[in-house]
């Protein structure tokens, strides 16, 4: 049932510039996981249509970014924290490593969960041992910090999965934790802490707990940070890290054990995200001062997602839930325009969907990629590509090809 709220009109743009053929983050140039029409295969395994493939040293569940050429990854190498920086035709270029890894709790977890991100000069890569690194794409170690022993220990119930996010020359990281939670900004280029602001609310049980990542939005001086858990949205400014505005109302009743998972999505000013443990799928307007949620808050319907993150462009907000019932509603005002369910496994998708063009590639978590056409009336199921691993990092597109990574392997698919 769709709760009507009121409407409003776009206020910030995407901040965000990357190269035609670049993915500098964890969702894409734009931190929507859309990219240009492309002309990858959308019929491949782990065989076909396979440029190549390279065998990876240690399992992770990050995914792959991609800059000028290159293609960064982290995974454990020895029983240590690693990030390594593969050529267009899979050669590897160069790996460095840092201090012991943390092993994952969850079957689809690891110490290498946060995707690194790059602004062409540098790749900064996050772990859940809490070493934040940045390191040339030479490969050239700039400088590094360990946030657990700088600001006290990770409380997350499951593994750290928020990735760091550039913005005004700033590395930002959100630390959304049982207790104290907080926000913290680093210099790109020197390491040097630029600020930290406090982001501990008084929230039931684990519901403080939230592996999202932080959207840029804005230009120049009015970069904002975008961040969703602990029940609210809510809008930092990139220079100083102050608190602009919050939008609360996520959990009406106040449930314990709401943690969230799946990060938001912007387009036309308009956000969009699941919460309540795949009960809910809220739009709020981006923007404000103070407390926003009587003004800001737009529609909310009663079908969510756990953990793929929704895509929201042109107009529509394109919902994954995590059984692979796909959703599309109308970004302004929550009507929905088409739902339809992709075959049914016991497999659950974990993986973020990426759109480029009509094109959407989800990966589910058996190792099964779909590909699939987006129309007006719902999908055209093109593909479903049998990768032969388990596949939770989310598909990456380059001009013609499509970089997937595995429990064991990184695959270019091509054509």
């Amino acid at each position: 049932m769709k709760r009507p709220l009121i409407a409003a009109a776009a206020l910030l743009l995407f901040s965000a510039v990357a190269g035609a053929q670049d993915w500098p983050a964890w969702r894409g140039p734009t931190g929507n996981g859309l990219a240009p029409e492309a002309d990858f295969p959308t019929v491949f395994s782990a065989e076909k249509n396979v440029a190549w493939k390279v065998e990876l040293p240690g399992k992770g569940s990050s995914t792959p970014i991609v800059t000028g050429g290159a293609i960064f990854v982290t995974a454990p190498v020895d029983g240590r924290d690693g990030l390594l920086c593969y050529g267009m035709d899979g050669e590897e270029k160069w790996r460095k490593v840092f201090g012991a890894e943390r092993p994952g709790k969850h079957r689809n977890g690891s110490g290498s969960n946060p995707s690194p991100v790059t602004d062409g000069e540098r790749v900064v890569a996050y772990f859940k041992s809490g070493t934040l690194a940045s390191v040339s794409v030479g490969g050239e170690v700039e400088w590094s910090v360990n946030l657990q022993e700088t600001f006290g220990e990770d409380t997350l119930w499951w593994d750290l999965g928020t990735s760091p996010v550039l913005a005004g020359g700033k590395v930002v990281v959100a630390v959304m934790q049982e207790g104290d939670s907080f926000m913290v900004a680093f210099d790109a280029e020197s390491g040097e802490q630029a600020w930290k602001t406090d982001r501990t609310y008084d929230v039931p049980k684990e519901t403080g707990q939230s592996y999202t990542t932080p959207l840029v939005v804005g230009q120049g001086e009015d970069l904002q940070l975008v961040t969703f858990g602990a029940d609210r949205m809510t809008g930092h400014r990139v220079s100083d890290g102050e608190l602009i505005w919050e939008c609360g109302g996520y959990n009406p009743e106040n449930k314990a054990m709401w943690r969230v998972i799946a990060s938001p999505s912007i387009s036309e000013g308009i956000a969009v995200v699941p919460y309540g443990r795949t009960d809910y799928f809220a739009a709020i307007k981006v923007g404000g001062e103070g407390d926003v949620t009587e003004e800001n808050r737009l529609w909310e319907v009663q079908v969510g997602a756990d953990v793929p993150s929704p895509i929201a462009v042109d107009g529509k907000a394109y919902l994954v839930r995590d059984r692979g019932h796909i959703y599309c509603f109308d970004l302004k005002t929550g009507d929905e325009l088409w739902e339809q369910k992709l075959p049914r496994e016991s497999a659950s998708y974990y993986s973020s969907p990426m759109l480029a063009g009509d094109i959407m590639v989800l990966a589910r978590e058996d190792g099964v990629v779909m590909t699939m056409r987006i129309g007006e009336d719902g999908f055209e199921l093109l593909g479903q590509n049998d990768m032969g691993e388990r596949l939770i990092a989310s598909p990456v597109p380059v001009g013609d090809h499509l970089i997937l990574r595995g429990d064991s392997h990184l695959f270019c698919i091509g054509k």
